[in-house]
């Protein structure tokens, strides 16, 4: 996640650094002793994500009629 109007050079270095992070033998190891499974990808896939879990997650709280407090 970074704030909108992010620059894309900025979303870029993000992303590999992260990628580079998920990738090493500390994270592959202690990410599922704390129950995490560290999973990589493009922003593009990444915003997919977001939206299709809005989309999912927002049907179940409309059907319930979920209100905030």
């Amino acid at each position: 996640m970074a704030p909108a109007g992010t620059p894309k050079d900025i979303i870029a270095v993000l992303n590999r650094e992260i990628a580079k992070a998920l990738a090493s033998p500390d994270i592959k190891e202690r990410f599922p002793a704390l129950g995490f499974t560290p999973v990589g990808g493009s922003p593009e896939e990444f915003a997919s994500l977001i939206r299709s879990d809005m989309d999912k997650w927002g049907k179940v709280i409309r059907a319930a009629n979920l209100k905030p407090d």
